[in-house]
């Protein structure tokens, strides 16, 4: 049976993603110079998205960084994001609940070795996409425009109305 808080941490990691990379089709021609900064940070959390499924896989993940010396347009990258979300969604769904305990040993980028558990890799890729976003949301608000939700919260009451209803 799949971990049902995991897979709604990933749902709503790729709802985010989605919604956030919205708002920076809307601001490219106003705002070049941070439209690429926001592209540059969202790029940064797909490669580490990269990494960490690379070490989940026990396959290479071809990065020697932790972000790309190019900036995807906002077509690639969301082509990107998405793809990388479905994976993780699917993994998630998949992933038996005693091997999340299974301890996964690996290189970082720069080198160093690391050891995390499945479960801490999988929770590491939602905080951390979960800072980024945040990170361009707080781009997005210098702006003046009012950033995509990106809680869990808003993300379980947009899929399920019905919560907010008179729970008891």
């Amino acid at each position: 049976m799949p971990n049902a808080t995991l897979s709604a941490l990933f749902a709503q990691k790729a709802f985010a993603n989605a919604a956030l990379l919205d708002k920076l089709d809307g601001f490219a021609d106003t705002h070049p110079e941070e439209n690429v900064m926001c592209r540059r940070t969202l790029n940064h959390a797909l490669v580490v998205d990269r990494v960490f499924k690379g070490h989940l896989t026990g396959e290479p993940h071809g990065m020697t960084a932790t972000n790309t010396p190019e900036t995807p347009s906002l077509a690639a990258l969301r082509e990107a994001v998405t793809a990388m979300d479905q994976w993780y969604q699917a993994y998630v769904a998949g992933i038996a609940a005693d091997a999340l305990a299974e301890e996964v040993a690996f290189v970082f980028t720069d080198g160093q070795k690391g050891r995390m558990s499945r479960d801490e890799i999988l929770h590491h890729v939602t905080q951390h996409g979960a800072y980024h976003r945040g990170n361009v949301g707080q781009v997005l608000r210098t702006l003046g425009i009012t950033p995509s939700p990106d809680t869990l919260t808003s993300f379980l009451h947009t899929r399920d109305p019905s919560r907010r209803e008179n729970p008891l």
